[in-house]
């Protein structure tokens, strides 16, 4: 559908009405998938269709609004353990178990898992959807995470020649073992969670310390 919102409202109430409409949204996307109707997601948040596109415009824009909130919720969790880890700790494994964790905690609950699952089903019609997934995923953690790896380098204490690189391979062991589960509608118990935090941040500075 066409774009058809002129100035999106603003104002306390009208944050109140977005809020509630991106809370419907998640829901019904999540039950239905991406073909479900803006009639059912305007009664579900007690809101009128014209109210739904006075605030997005379409519904391609509220399932993208849908996307950065979720992310955005997701990921306070391991900002805020980030950034607590590297003011209470100079220990680098620290720092990295504590922030794993906080992925795990943020992007591994059932509603996320759940809303990445129907990005990537929807994202070969609407490539904007899995660049907004992208856009709003762990950046400003990764960007933190890299500052502290380029402090470490200069320290002598690591060794990576490609950050970018080494990051996405600490996904892989702490995060990305969630996303290969719920595929086949499985979730990763709490203990087998803290293991692959805890080998995986082991592995990775096992193969990055420069004393290695």
């Amino acid at each position: 559908m066409t774009d058809v919102r002129g100035r999106a409202p603003t104002g306390e109430r009208a944050d109140l009405k977005r809020r509630a409409i991106v809370e419907a949204a998640r829901e019904v996307f999540l039950a239905r998938g991406f073909e479900a109707g803006i009639d059912l997601i305007a009664q579900r948040a007690d809101v009128s269709k014209v109210t739904i596109y006075n605030h997005f415009g379409s519904k391609r824009e509220l399932f993208l609004a849908v996307v950065h909130d979720a992310l955005e919720e997701a990921l306070e969790q391991p900002k805020s353990a980030l950034r607590t880890s590297l003011e209470e700790s100079d220990d680098i494994r620290e720092v990295l178990v504590r922030t794993a964790r906080g992925w795990v905690a943020g992007m591994a609950q059932p509603q996320v898992l759940a809303l990445r699952t129907l990005v990537a089903s929807e994202a070969q019609r609407f490539p904007e959807l899995g660049a907004a997934w992208k856009a709003n995923g762990p950046g400003p953690t990764s960007a933190v995470l890299a500052e502290e790896f380029r402090r470490r380098i200069d320290l002598g204490e690591l060794d990576i020649p490609d950050i970018e690189l080494a990051l996405v391979q600490l996904y892989a062991l702490v995060l990305y073992p969630h996303f290969a589960h719920i595929a086949y509608g499985e979730r990763i118990d709490e203990k087998r969670a803290d293991e692959l935090v805890d080998r995986g941040v082991d592995m990775f500075l096992g193969y990055y310390s420069a004393r290695r």
